[in-house]
């Protein structure tokens, strides 16, 4: 279980946990733990999302499991800067659909004395590192990778695989569109898919 950071109280700076994995592996549902942790301890905690994010609603981020927590949409990285004045804590559940800036951003409000926890998929359907995300992993203080269970193997599951024929790379969906697949399970699914 991730604690947070409480060694030195006196150092002005923040720091960015990043929480990732693939879908239903509870990224944004260890996501609102944390951050109604901070709210418990009397905190200004601020959440963003991407507009784009609508799947359950539009303001709330919300799990899997219809967990949720206020949020604020913001179309780019850039709002997130704005809007996160004066906060303890700032989260962002789906990151990886924010531009590049958001790993500017994330470190700035680190250097500012901001927590900053990150929510995102690490990698995309097609099994490759996803948008802003390994830039985030490795300027974070903290990575957690949670996993999901496969539903073909009943293992430990990173891979999110698309069952639709959509090639976009930024697809909303749910069980649907998605399963969450082990290596071994990915990789034959995907081999399957190439020989059609």
């Amino acid at each position: 279980m991730f604690l947070e950071n409480t060694v030195n109280h006196k150092e002005q700076f923040g720091w960015i946990e990043v929480i990732c994995g693939s879908m239903f592996s509870g990224k944004t549902e260890e996501l609102i733990r944390r951050l109604k942790r901070a709210q418990f301890a009397k905190q200004k905690v601020e959440i963003f999302k991407p507009t784009i994010d609508t799947r359950y609603h539009d303001e709330m981020v919300v799990s899997h499991d219809a967990n949720e927590i206020r949020s604020t949409p913001v179309p780019a990285a850039a709002n997130i800067a704005i809007l996160a004045q004066g906060c303890d804590v700032v989260g962002i559940d789906e990151a990886q659909f924010f531009d590049d800036e958001i790993v500017k951003i994330c470190n700035d409000l680190a250097n500012q004395g901001i927590r900053v926890i990150v929510a995102g998929l690490d990698m995309d359907f097609k099994g490759n590192p996803f948008g802003p995300m390994p830039a985030l992993m490795a300027t974070a203080e903290y990575v957690t990778k949670v996993h999901a269970v496969c539903t073909r193997t009943g293992n430990l599951a990173n891979y999110s695989f698309r069952k639709t024929d959509n090639d976009k790379l930024v697809m909303l969906g749910e069980t649907e569109e998605y399963e969450p697949l082990s290596r071994a399970a990915y990789f034959y699914a995907m081999k399957k898919d190439d020989e059609k």
